[in-house]
């Protein structure tokens, strides 16, 4: 049915329209391209209507990487609007990630106003000439499904319900809108729209029956199966029919830079985080939602296994390069394509001894790798300065199902265990920094009822603007724990040197230039300028009961709390 409502502008029958489509919130990094919406909202809250909430973020960086937690959590975008185009470039490296982990989000940037005069929201700013890009758009076109600008009041709804259907069209991603100030400042005395709308994301699509029934019988014909997942977790949904599948014929699934928990991790046929030392038997391969299932110069399968491929886009069509072997490609919602597959694979009666025998090799594989990790971690517990092994281990002794721990980095997933789908949510592929602290916060906005716990190195803290990440739990009630993993150094940077160059004058002179982070600042004192609870933490006996309390406070005080654990230097 068509809807109306009374508006005087363009940008309130924008917020009108958000509203009804169910956008909570609207993340905003404001600039003088905002005026027609701000005083939109002014209007609206004069009238008792406060959707989509407006949540000031004053740096764009955490705006976008909230809209990504929230999403990653719930599934459903957010809007962010950011100003024009700096406020575009400050965001791009969000949106990558946004892109490459298929998160939806509709961001939106102001344009400069195009004219000197003459119409309403005209030039009058010094900026508003040198801020006008050519081609706005063309920053950030590679990394959006979608990206328009708006040029008419009355093209609104078509714009917003097809920028919102791309969006959550999988594989879903973020989509950008451009919103000239002399648009949204033109006059209107009513917006009319369809409520539910007319234009609709369309039904993911599955892989074709023959497709699977040709995946089951190799599966059920191979002597030394194994699954590699990565990002299946997006949907919570389709963890359970990859159990189903593994179960059926004992396979072993390995996570390798997961993503989100795609497998329970104490479940007897999880192999852990690295696939490397079972390449070499497999004769079969699944990928499941993985981009990078190993890396081929250092390792990989045997030229004669087979691979099957699973995902949405399975072969990552968005990436320029990327040749690993797809034998069969299931293209489809993992999680119907899993579930048909792990029926197929019973209709074929898999031979009972050989999946108990698989079955009992992998199960001792398993208790085998956890005895080792465990060992690992009590040999950390009184090494100074700190071990991560210890230090992850201790906020894994924190989780529960109610907890949902956001990682940039540094948390050794052999020292944490994680079962349910939805709790766990590492660094998105393309890995631009300062994800973390943002990411956490919009977790948070997600879930009010649960606790988030943010692991962060101190490179990546320092990328996340946390300035303004704090500012932005103070300010709209998101308490999280922030763990800074502190070693004072860009590990990964160090770990490329000595992989690049394993003998060269950076490893045998210890000679590694721009990866230092020494002097460290003082972390914690910039938690306590925004009203939060924060200490440093040196000493691993005091490592327990340190982050018992910064939880405690999360928790019951409703305050953001921040430990500086200073850990061993690389």
């Amino acid at each position: 049915m068509r809807k109306r409502a009374a508006v005087e502008s363009v940008a309130e029958a924008y917020l009108e329209l958000l509203a009804a489509r169910g956008i909570p919130y609207l993340l905003g990094n404001a600039g003088t391209d905002f005026a027609p919406i701000i005083e939109a909202y002014a209007r609206r809250a004069a009238q008792g209507q406060v959707a989509p909430r407006p949540i000031t973020v004053p740096h764009e960086i955490p705006a976008v990487a909230m809209a990504h937690g929230y999403a990653m959590v719930t599934g459903r975008p957010l809007a962010v609007m950011v100003h024009v185009i700096v406020g575009t470039a400050n965001a791009l490296g969000g949106l990558i990630n946004a892109a490459r982990a298929h998160v939806p989000m509709l961001f939106t940037a102001g344009r400069t106003p195009i004219t000197e005069h003459g119409l309403p929201g005209a030039r009058d700013r010094h900026i508003h000439w040198a801020q006008e890009a050519f081609d706005q758009g063309a920053v950030l076109r590679e990394f959006v499904k979608w990206e328009y600008e708006l040029r008419r009041g009355v093209h609104l709804e078509t714009v917003v319900d097809r920028a919102l259907a791309l969006a959550a069209a999988e594989p879903a991603g973020p989509v950008a809108l451009t919103l000239p100030r002399e648009v949204l400042a033109e006059r209107l005395t009513e917006v009319e729209y369809f409520d539910p709308p007319r234009l609709t994301p369309p039904a993911a699509p599955q892989a074709p029956a023959a497709a699977v029934q040709r995946a089951a019988e190799w599966l059920v014909a191979a002597r030394a199966p194994l699954v590699i997942a990565k990002a299946l977790g997006r949907d919570p949904a389709a963890v359970g029919p990859l159990v189903e599948l593994a179960e059926a014929l004992a396979l072993p699934v390995v996570e390798p830079y997961a993503t989100h928990v795609n497998f329970p991790q104490r479940h007897p046929l999880h192999l852990g985080y690295d696939a490397t030392p079972f390449l070499d038997e497999a004769d079969l391969l699944v990928v499941v939602e993985a981009d990078v299932p190993w890396f081929p110069r250092l390792a990989g399968p045997r030229p004669e296994a087979r691979v099957i491929q699973v995902g949405h886009d399975p072969l990552f069509a968005r990436y320029p390069i990327r040749g690993f072997a797809a034998d069969l490609a299931l293209a489809g919602a993992p999680g119907p394509t899993l579930a048909a597959l792990a029926a197929t694979v019973r209709a074929l009666v898999p031979d009972p001894a050989v999946v108990a025998a698989r079955r009992r090799r992998w199960e001792a594989e398993h208790a085998r790798q956890r005895a080792q990790w465990e060992a690992r971690g009590r040999r950390a517990a009184t090494e100074r300065p700190i071990d991560m092994a210890w230090l992850s281990r201790c906020v894994g002794a924190l989780v529960d199902e109610r907890t949902i721990v956001v990682n940039e980095y540094d948390l050794d997933p052999t020292q944490v265990a994680f079962d349910a789908p939805g709790t766990y949510f590492g660094s998105p592929p393309s890995a631009a920094l300062g994800w973390g602290l943002g990411a956490a916060l919009g977790a948070r906005l997600a879930a009010p009822d649960r606790t988030v716990i943010c692991c962060v190195g101190d490179g990546s803290y320092i990328f996340g603007v946390p300035l303004a990440a704090h500012w932005v739990a103070r300010a709209w009630q998101l308490p999280v724990l922030v763990v800074v993993f502190n070693n004072r150094a860009w590990n990964a940077v160090k770990r490329a040197v000595q992989s690049h160059a394993p003998e060269g004058w950076a490893v045998r002179t210890g000679t590694m230039p721009l990866s230092d982070l020494d002097p460290a600042p003082d972390y914690a004192l910039v938690c306590r300028a925004c009203g939060g609870w924060a200490e440093r933490v040196e000493d691993p006996e005091a490592l327990p009961g340190r982050l018992a309390e910064a939880l405690r406070v999360v928790r019951e005080e409703r305050r953001q709390a921040l430990l500086d654990v200073v850990c061993r230097k690389p």
